[in-house]
């Protein structure tokens, strides 16, 4: 995030936007079938919980121990859904985008204001890595972070909500230079595979069991996603997009929140090329 926690979000550069839009659509797509789905399981359960209550020669409605209600993790999914089409339908628009910063290793961040007056930043990498290894790094052990990025401070996953679906809190480091200073995030995340990519989804959620922490400003992120797509002829390279839409919150000025968005973003793919390359030699 801030130079710091990885935030669920990425984009699409111009040469490969075209390439891309068939992935996008596939991926909604994907994800419509999904709350179509959830919402069938929701049904059953509900039909289920009514049909236990008229066992036993219909007891009375006192007797009849509920089932645990699982309303609230339906709910987690579908906010992790959203979040994600919404951040992929941010790229339908081809117009706005400017180059803020070009690297001499490739990489590439370009902003976007949206409306509200707020810019998105979205880099473009090229990761010497497969899309499973990826995967597991900024998903499956996202709690592992913190060990291989100095940004972040702590990062904890609250909740489970089945396989592809989980609630984080994170916290950035304190780190000089930071223009921002320490923040704190609460995130829905979600993940889908589709062929030889994977989407990585999010937005800022609120719990009531876990409030704004005592010493940091709660910052929100989201939607926001990162694509990770298998290159083309070498299973072992991946193109990395990351979308970084963030509201910092505090008493800032726009232009050092700018200034810091994007160089997060180039701490966080250098520190990921760093945990990659260790990777390697230990393997």
């Amino acid at each position: 995030m801030l130079p710091a926690v990885v935030k669920l979000c990425c984009g699409i550069s111009y040469p490969h936007l075209r390439n891309m839009a068939g992935l996008q659509c596939t991926a909604v797509a994907v994800i419509g079938q999904d709350i179509t789905h959830l919402q069938q399981w929701g049904q059953i359960r509900h039909h289920m919980k009514t049909h236990a209550g008229l066992k036993n020669n219909e007891p009375k409605p006192e007797d009849v121990k509920p089932v645990p209600a699982k309303e609230d993790e339906l709910f987690y999914v579908q906010q992790g859904q959203e979040a994600m089409r919404k951040a992929l339908c941010m790229f339908e628009d081809k117009e706005g985008w400017m180059v803020e910063i070009t690297e001499s290793n490739g990489d590439v961040i370009c902003s976007k204001v949206m409306p509200g007056a707020r810019k998105v930043f979205r880099i473009e990498a090229v990761l010497e890595a497969s899309v499973d290894e990826l995967y597991d790094l900024l998903f499956v052990r996202v709690e592992d972070m913190q060990q291989w990025n100095p940004s972040i401070q702590h990062i904890k996953i609250l909740e489970r909500v089945g396989p592809e679906t989980i609630i984080t809190h994170e916290v950035s480091a304190k780190t000089a230079g930071n223009l921002i200073g320490q923040r704190d995030f609460l995130s829905v995340r979600h993940s889908c595979k589709q062929k030889s990519s994977v989407y990585l989804g999010g937005a800022a959620i609120q719990l009531e069991s876990f409030p704004p922490q005592t010493g940091f400003v709660r910052a929100e992120d989201g939607p926001t996603c990162i694509i990770i797509q298998a290159l083309d002829g070498n299973i072992r390279k991946s193109r990395f997009t990351w979308l970084l839409n963030m509201d910092v919150k505090g008493w800032l000025p726009k232009s050092i929140v700018n200034q810091a968005l994007p160089q997060a973003q180039l701490d966080f793919t250098r520190h990921l090329r760093g945990r990659l390359t260790a990777s390697a030699t230990l393997g």
